[in-house]
C-alpha cells in the first residue's frame, strides 16, 4: 500500500506479479455502498426510471427494477423516521407492505420531490452520474444484511453441500424477522458466535440510519461505506494473504487494527516499509504498472495485446508479433499465442477493472478443439475475478465476447513519458522498460535464431547503465545466453532508441507486424 496526499494506492501481487491495482481517493464522496436520503427530481415514464438528487453534480439514475420488491415498506419506514416516530422503528415487529410487481410502472410507486432512501451501486462513470438502488444491503465481514426481506442466500463459491446446509440452518436460527441475509464465502467454517456478532453489528447499523433520519433534509449521506483500503481487506482477505506492506506508519497501524478486528492473529502479516526506496519500486510494482497499463501490452513470449476503448465497449486484439516458432505449424503457433493471451487478458481485465462489453480478437485457428481449449483457458483464468462476468464461446470469426460488471470507473494510468530528446513534442514508450525490451530481443535472437556476435547500439546513457558494475547487464546476458553482446553508444540516438547488428554489420530488422 502506497500512501499519498490524494489517497492510497493498493497493489495486489500474486507470486510477484501484479494482478490488481486500486486507487482509494480521499475525495470520493459517492462510493459503492454509500446510503443517502435523496429526493426524487424527475420521473421518466419512458425509461421507467427516476432521477434522484443525492448531492452529486448530476442527478443519479434509479430504474424501476432497482427499487426492490419491498420499496413500499422502505418508503413507509423512511417517512416514519423523518417524522421522529419511535413506534415502528423495529421492522422485525411490523408487517411488511405488499410487494410491487416486476412489470409495474415507476410513476405508480414514486412521486416528484419525494424523499427516498437509496444506495449507490455504481459510481459515477465518464459522463454518467451514480446509479442507485432502493434494495438496501449492508455488508459485513461474513454476512450481508438485506432489510425488508426474509430470504437467505449462500455464496455459490461455498460448494460443500453439508456446509451450505449447516449455514442455512444456523442463519435461520439467528436471523431477526424481516431481515434477509446473504452468507459470504469467508463465512465457511465459522462458528455461530462469529456469525451472530457480525449480524447484530449490521442490524445496529441499520437502526443508526433510522435515528439519523429525524428532521434531516435531503440530499444527505446517512451511512458511508468504509474506506476502500478497509473494504478490500474485509472482502478479499483470506489465508492466502502472506504479507501486507504499507509505507505509512499511521496507515500501517490502522490496517493492523482493522485486521485484528476481522481476523484476529492475521495482523502479524502487516509490516511497515521504512526504506528510502519507494515501496512500489522496491516490489517492482512501478515497472509492472508502466508495462501493463499502456495501449500495447507485451507478453513474455514477445506476442502482445492491443487494447482499445470506446464509450460502448472495449476491444482486445491479439498479435503474435515476430516471435513465431519456425519448427511448428501455424495452427500450433496460433494456439500457443492464444493460450498465453487468454491468461493475460484475464489479468488485464482484473488489473484495470475493465467493465461492460469486451471483445477479444484472437489469432485465427481452424481446429474446433483448439478454440474450445482457448475458451476454457480464459474461463479458468477469470475464475479468481471477484467481479461478476459472463463469457461466450469463441465465434467462427475467432472472437470471444465478455460482459464484466462495472461498478467503478476503470483504472487508467498514463504510461507515456515526455521524450527528453524532442523536448516534449512527441511521446515514446516508457524508458523504464527499454532494458526489458532489449533483453527480449536478445533472447529471441540468441536462443531461437541462434545468432552469434551481436552488436547493440544505444544512447550513451543506456550504454553506461548496461556496462555498470561487476555484474553488469552485459555480463548477465553472457552468463544467461552464452553469447557476448557488444554494446556501443551513439549520442545522436534518442534515449530509448536502439539498433542491433549481426556479425556482418547488417542491421537486424525487428518487425512487430501482426501475423495472423
Amino acid at each position: 500500500m502506497k500512501s499519498g496526499s490524494g489517497g492510497v494506492e493498493i497493489a495486489l501481487l500474486e507470486n510477484g506479479k501484479l494482478v490488481e491495482f486500486h486507487e482509494a481517493k480521499e475525495n470520493n464522496n459517492f462510493k459503492v455502498g454509500d446510503i443517502f436520503l435523496g429526493r426524487v427530481k424527475k420521473i421518466n415514464p419512458g425509461l421507467n426510471a427516476a432521477f434522484v438528487d443525492i448531492g452529486y453534480q448530476k442527478d443519479a439514475f434509479l430504474h424501476y427494477t432497482d427499487l426492490g420488491p419491498n420499496v413500499k415498506s422502505l418508503i413507509k419506514w423512511t417517512n416514519l423516521g423523518i417524522s421522529g416516530s419511535r413506534k415502528h422503528r423495529q421492522i422485525e415487529k411490523a408487517p411488511l407492505e405488499k410487494p410491487i410487481v416486476k412489470t409495474g410502472k415507476i410513476n405508480n410507486v414514486l412521486s416528484k420531490k419525494h424523499p427516498l432512501l437509496v444506495q449507490v451501486f455504481k459510481e459515477p462513470i465518464s459522463t454518467k452520474g451514480p446509479r442507485l438502488t432502493s434494495e438496501i444491503t449492508i455488508p459485513g465481514r461474513y454476512l450481508v444484511l438485506a432489510p425488508f426481506s426474509n430470504t437467505i442466500g449462500i455464496s455459490k463459491k461455498i460448494e460443500d453441500s453439508k456446509e451450505r446446509k449447516r449455514l442455512q440452518k444456523l442463519i435461520e436460527s439467528i436471523r431477526p424477522n424481516n431481515f434477509g441475509v446473504v452468507v459470504r464465502t469467508v463465512a465457511q467454517g465459522k462458528s455461530v458466535a462469529d456469525l451472530h456478532e457480525d449480524l447484530m453489528s449490521l442490524v445496529d447499523k441499520w437502526y443508526e440510519i433510522y435515528d439519523k433520519l429525524h428532521n434531516v433534509s435531503p440530499p444527505v449521506k446517512l451511512l458511508s461505506e468504509i474506506n476502500k483500503t478497509s473494504g478490500l481487506l474485509r472482502d478479499f482477505l483470506n489465508e492466502s494473504y502472506s504479507k501486507i506492506t504499507v509505507d505509512d506508519k499511521k496507515l500501517a497501524q490502522e490496517v493492523k487494527s482493522f485486521i485484528a478486528q476481522i481476523s484476529p492473529g492475521k495482523e502479524k502479516i502487516v509490516s511497515y516499509h521504512g526504506s528510502k526506496t519507494p515501496i512500489f519500486d522496491a516490489y517492482g510494482v512501478t515497472r509492472q504498472i508502466k508495462s501493463a497499463f499502456g495501449k500495447s501490452v507485451t507478453m513474455d513470449s514477445g506476442a502482445y495485446l492491443v487494447i482499445e476503448h470506446t464509450e460502448a465497449l472495449h476491444v482486445v486484439d491479439v498479435n503474435s508479433g515476430y516471435r513465431v516458432n519456425n519448427s511448428t505449424d501455424q495452427e500450433t503457433n496460433a494456439l500457443q499465442v492464444n493460450l498465453e493471451a487468454a491468461e493475460e487478458v484475464a489479468r488485464q481485465l482484473r488489473l484495470r477493472d475493465i467493465g461492460g462489453i469486451i471483445i477479444i480478437d484472437f489469432i485465427d485457428m481452424k481446429s474446433p478443439a483448439n478454440k474450445r481449449k482457448v475458451y476454457q483457458t480464459l474461463k479458468d483464468a477469470m475464475e479468481p475475478d471477484h467481479a461478476r462476468h459472463s463469457i461466450l464461446p469463441m465465434s467462427k470469426f475467432g472472437l470471444i465476447q465478455i460482459t464484466r460488471e462495472r461498478v467503478r470507473p476503470e483504472v487508467k494510468i498514463a504510461t507515456v513519458e515526455t521524450c527528453p530528446t524532442c523536448r516534449g513534442t512527441g511521446k515514446i514508450e516508457p524508458s523504464v522498460l527499454i532494458i526489458d525490451e532489449i533483453e527480449r530481443e536478445i533472447e529471441h535472437l540468441t536462443q531461437e535464431l541462434k545468432l552469434k556476435n551481436i552488436k547493440l547500439i544505444v544512447h550513451p546513457f543506456v550504454e553506461a547503465f548496461l556496462k555498470k558494475g561487476l555484474k553488469s547487464k552485459t555480463i548477465q546476458w553472457l552468463m544467461k545466453y552464452g553469447t557476448r553482446i557488444k554494446v556501443a553508444g551513439n549520442a545522436d540516438f534518442g534515449i530509448v532508441e536502439y539498433h542491433i547488428y549481426d556479425s556482418h554489420g547488417e542491421e537486424i530488422s525487428l518487425d512487430k507486424s501482426k501475423k495472423k
